[in-house]
């Protein structure tokens, strides 16, 4: 598959399994994230491998994370009780999630002080980051979802993870196998997305 065919084809694949990347793929993966557009050279992101029982320590960290929160909402709304059954089934669903696929990649930030670039330009190179991890999964075979969602924004999960406090969750890769073929999407039009100066 040559470079543009990629950039053509690439598409989300959300149902995976094993294998994994293997160790080599998995230095293509990283070593592709590392070669983003980078202002000033700042490397500000980092890089949190996933697997095996790392993923039920991810696991047991959302379902942490979503008790309190969910016991907190609760708690601000003067004698609410939490309805059981939606607990039990928001814990079950958060508790799961980890094992979407067999290895997940966390992309969070790493801010650099620095006066000619900004955080927000430091989040996108961190974003970058995934869509060259992704794009180089897809090529060697592999399927790979981005995701972000309400534990990408979660203090307990970034403090669990040991993001420093001020950086963000940029996503959550998922990478395997696809458990099947997955029909391809159709090309997006980009004539409503674009203005031409001429």
């Amino acid at each position: 598959m040559d470079a543009i065919e990629l950039l053509l084809q690439r598409q989300s694949t959300p149902l995976l399994t094993d294998p994994a990347p293997s160790e080599a793929d998995l230095t293509t993966l990283l070593s592709a994230g590392m070669r983003v557009p980078d202002h000033a050279g700042l490397k500000p992101w980092h890089f949190h491998v996933i697997t095996g029982q790392g993923l039920q320590r991810l696991s047991d960290l959302y379902v942490e994370a979503t008790t309190e929160d969910l016991s907190s909402m609760a708690g601000l709304i003067e004698g609410t009780r939490i309805d059981e059954h939606a607990f039990n089934e928001k814990i079950a669903k958060v508790a799961k999630m980890p094992f979407r696929a067999p290895m997940m990649i966390v992309i969070s930030t790493q801010y650099v002080e620095h006066n000619k670039v900004p955080q927000q330009e430091q989040l996108v190179a961190a974003g970058c980051c995934a869509q060259a991890i992704q794009m180089a999964a897809f090529s060697l075979g592999y399927g790979a979802m981005w995701r972000t969602g309400d534990l990408a924004y979660n203090e307990t999960v970034k403090a669990g993870l040991g993001i420093a406090e001020g950086n963000d969750i940029a996503g959550f890769l998922y990478i395997g196998t696809p458990t099947k073929v997955p029909h391809s999407k159709p090309a997006k039009d980009f004539q409503n997305n674009v203005t031409y100066w001429t």
